[in-house]
């Protein structure tokens, strides 16, 4: 049973090599209560024989489940994402632990209406890149032994869905999640996704970007903004702001038809 806390959080498997592990994701997503997975470019059939031996009674589940082409599609409109990594990061976030995070994603009460949050998973072979993880405010690692740090897809999978469920008990209150700032009206993911986008490219324009050094400075810029978790409002006033730079840009050297009307055409607005 989809418990009413828990039914906005989408767990998103990226590029999963493995029906085994698939399937076993969907077994404990019905044991803890949660119900949307997100299959980003999987390399496996998730309804195959071996999903659905895994996953036992939670079959719906996996028949449900959306197939998507990229991560910036599975997070469409959410507004928080947590990203599960084993390795060190040269990233300016702190590795939380799954039980301080988590909380985070879940609805409190009373629950209305909470926007789409997101837990993300990385291939089995290879985990989350540095670029894939600038999609996520926090990021979460499972504590293990130093000698094995990696746990199995399907094991992490159920870690992280017992503390989401853990979160919905009044025992799960030990956990005391600590939110970025503004987190209450964050403008959904894939808007910061298009704004970043918007930005690298009128900072290449400008000169303050090139193209040999633009991918580790852009990379800074998006933790900045990720961890600014501006609203949709500020979004669009720093959208603004680009297309007002664009047109600028082309009024530094106007090359009008006409000489006898050197007027410059008016700003585009917001």
């Amino acid at each position: 049973m989809v418990h009413p806390r828990l039914q906005h959080i989408r767990i998103i498997l990226l590029e999963p090599a493995g029906a085994l592990n698939v399937g076993a994701a969907a077994r404990v997503m019905a044991n803890m209560g949660l119900s949307q997975l997100v299959l980003v470019k999987p390399h496996c059939d998730p309804l195959g024989e071996e999903a659905r031996r895994m996953a036992v009674h939670a079959g719906e589940i996996l028949t449900q489940a959306r197939v998507v082409p990229t991560l910036a599609v599975a997070l469409t409109d959410c507004t928080k994402a947590i990203a599960t990594t084993a390795r060190d990061r040269a990233l300016n976030t702190t590795m939380e632990l799954p039980e301080v995070a988590l909380p985070w994603l879940v609805a409190p009460e009373p629950v209305s209406a909470p926007a789409p949050a997101a837990l993300i998973f990385g291939p089995e072979d290879r985990g989350l890149s540095n670029e894939e993880l600038n999609y996520a405010q926090r990021f979460v690692r499972i504590p293990s032994d130093a000698s094995y740090t990696s746990l199995n897809l399907a094991q992490a999978i159920a870690v992280c869905c017992y503390e989401l469920a853990r979160a919905t008990t009044p025992r799960g209150a030990i956990a005391t999640p600590t939110p970025p700032p503004s987190e209450a009206a964050a403008a959904a993911l894939d808007q910061l996704a298009g704004f970043h986008q918007h930005l690298e490219a009128v900072l290449l324009k400008i000169g303050y970007l090139y193209p040999h050094t633009a991918t580790s400075r852009m990379e800074k810029l998006r933790r900045f903004f990720v961890r600014a978790a501006p609203t949709s409002q500020e979004l669009a006033m720093l959208r603004g702001i680009l297309r007002q730079t664009e047109w600028a840009l082309t009024q530094v050297n106007p090359s009008p038809t006409d000489s006898s009307d050197l007027r410059s055409p008016d700003p585009p607005q917001g």
